[in-house]
């Protein structure tokens, strides 16, 4: 699993022109990927990181600060672009398993008390935010320790 992370001063998102979520003060904007090995147990640990980065102003957590999390899944994250001109996608998970993975980092974030919007799972979104710094965080689930 891979999240690109973004502090933001406000974000939304939109699908068919209707704001589908979002949020007016600082807050975390998160592009998540799901591939083939992503399960719950990921997940989990994905969305608990993301909730206890320390990357807000005053180095506070979204927990820490009360702070929002507007949640987008972005296959393209898995994008393989070494060969040719095109993005090969086949790294990505299919929906019928990210949609279930992405549905869970924000349950996840929920249960541990954070706001949590999201777009629409495979839809076109326009995604709007003011990104503060800009700051922005890579985390790949591949790279977190095992335990």
């Amino acid at each position: 699993m891979r999240a690109l992370i973004q502090v933001a001063d406000g974000a939304h998102v939109e699908v068919d022109g209707d704001v589908v979520g979002g949020f007016d003060d600082t807050g975390l904007v998160v592009l998540l990927g799901v591939t083939h090995s992503d399960d719950e147990a990921i997940a989990a640990k994905i969305a608990t990181k993301i909730a206890h980065l320390r990357i807000l102003p005053g180095e506070e957590s979204v927990l820490q600060a009360g702070a929002p999390v507007l949640l987008i899944s972005q296959f393209t994250l898995y994008g393989d672009v070494r060969k040719g001109r095109r993005p090969g996608w086949t790294a990505a998970a299919p929906g019928a398993v990210s949609e279930p993975l992405y549905e869970e980092v924000g349950a996840v974030l929920r249960g541990l008390g954070v706001d949590v919007s999201t777009g629409e799972f495979g839809a076109q979104m326009r995604v709007g935010l003011i990104n503060n710094g800009p700051f922005t965080i890579w985390l790949d689930s591949a790279e977190l320790p095992a335990s």
